[in-house]
Protein backbone atom coordinates (compact mmCIF):
# COMPACT_ATOMS: atom_id res chain seq x y z
CA UNK A 1 0.00 0.00 0.00
CA UNK A 2 1.37 3.79 -0.87
CA UNK A 3 0.59 6.33 0.40
CA UNK A 4 -0.27 10.06 -1.45
CA UNK A 5 -1.52 13.24 -0.90
CA UNK A 6 -4.68 15.01 -2.18
CA UNK A 7 -2.53 17.04 -4.03
CA UNK A 8 -0.94 14.35 -5.91
CA UNK A 9 -4.16 12.96 -6.38
CA UNK A 10 -5.57 16.07 -7.95
CA UNK A 11 -2.18 16.56 -10.11
CA UNK A 12 -1.07 13.41 -11.33
CA UNK A 13 -4.83 11.53 -11.75
CA UNK A 14 -4.18 10.09 -15.06
CA UNK A 15 -0.99 8.03 -13.75
CA UNK A 16 -2.68 7.12 -10.68
CA UNK A 17 -5.53 5.23 -12.51
CA UNK A 18 -3.18 3.06 -13.93
CA UNK A 19 -1.42 2.63 -10.74
CA UNK A 20 -4.44 1.59 -9.13
CA UNK A 21 -4.32 -1.65 -11.35
CA UNK A 22 -1.59 -3.07 -8.98
CA UNK A 23 -1.37 -1.09 -5.60
CA UNK A 24 -3.87 0.53 -3.39
CA UNK A 25 -3.17 3.78 -1.87
CA UNK A 26 -3.93 5.60 1.41
CA UNK A 27 -5.13 9.36 0.55
CA UNK A 28 -3.40 11.78 2.66
CA UNK A 29 -4.16 15.61 3.74
CA UNK A 30 -1.40 17.42 5.80
CA UNK A 31 0.11 14.17 6.20
CA UNK A 32 -3.24 12.61 7.78
CA UNK A 33 -4.82 9.48 6.00
CA UNK A 34 -8.19 10.65 4.56
CA UNK A 35 -9.25 7.93 2.12
CA UNK A 36 -8.32 5.21 0.82
CA UNK A 37 -8.04 4.53 -3.22
CA UNK A 38 -8.48 0.82 -4.08
CA UNK A 39 -9.60 -1.00 -7.39
CA UNK A 40 -13.12 -2.94 -7.71
CA UNK A 41 -12.95 -6.03 -6.73
CA UNK A 42 -13.30 -7.80 -10.27
CA UNK A 43 -15.57 -5.02 -12.12
CA UNK A 44 -18.36 -6.09 -9.15
CA UNK A 45 -18.96 -3.30 -7.32
CA UNK A 46 -21.36 -4.21 -5.19
CA UNK A 47 -19.25 -7.05 -3.80
CA UNK A 48 -16.40 -4.40 -2.84
CA UNK A 49 -18.68 -2.15 -1.28
CA UNK A 50 -20.13 -4.93 0.67
CA UNK A 51 -16.49 -6.31 1.68
CA UNK A 52 -15.68 -2.32 3.04
CA UNK A 53 -19.05 -2.05 4.46
CA UNK A 54 -18.60 -5.71 6.47
CA UNK A 55 -14.52 -4.36 7.19
CA UNK A 56 -16.05 -0.99 9.38
CA UNK A 57 -18.53 -3.04 10.79
CA UNK A 58 -15.98 -5.50 11.97
CA UNK A 59 -13.85 -2.29 13.14
CA UNK A 60 -16.63 -1.00 15.01
CA UNK A 61 -17.39 -3.80 17.00
CA UNK A 62 -13.99 -4.09 18.34
CA UNK A 63 -14.07 -0.86 19.41
CA UNK A 64 -17.03 -1.06 21.21
CA UNK A 65 -15.83 -4.39 23.06
CA UNK A 66 -12.85 -2.59 24.47
CA UNK A 67 -14.83 0.36 25.36
CA UNK A 68 -17.26 -2.08 27.03
CA UNK A 69 -13.63 -4.05 29.23
CA UNK A 70 -12.47 -0.75 29.49
CA UNK A 71 -15.74 0.49 31.36
CA UNK A 72 -16.40 -3.14 32.96
CA UNK A 73 -19.43 -3.24 31.10
CA UNK A 74 -18.78 -6.69 29.20
CA UNK A 75 -19.35 -8.38 32.71
CA UNK A 76 -23.27 -7.24 32.90
CA UNK A 77 -25.56 -10.03 32.83
CA UNK A 78 -28.46 -9.92 30.29
CA UNK A 79 -30.99 -9.00 33.32
CA UNK A 80 -28.65 -6.17 33.97
CA UNK A 81 -28.55 -4.98 30.49
CA UNK A 82 -32.29 -5.33 30.25
CA UNK A 83 -32.67 -3.45 33.59
CA UNK A 84 -30.13 -0.69 32.34
CA UNK A 85 -32.29 -0.51 28.81
CA UNK A 86 -35.41 -0.11 30.64
CA UNK A 87 -34.43 2.77 32.98
CA UNK A 88 -32.91 4.57 29.82
CA UNK A 89 -35.98 3.93 28.08
CA UNK A 90 -38.24 5.19 30.78
CA UNK A 91 -36.43 8.29 31.41
CA UNK A 92 -36.78 9.09 27.65
CA UNK A 93 -40.32 8.37 27.73
CA UNK A 94 -40.30 5.77 25.27
CA UNK A 95 -42.14 3.33 27.36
Amino acid sequence: MKFLSVRELRNRSGRLWKALESDDFVVTNNGKPVGLLIAVADDDLEASLLALQRARAAIAVTRMRAAARGRRTNRLTARQVDAVVGRVRRSRGAV
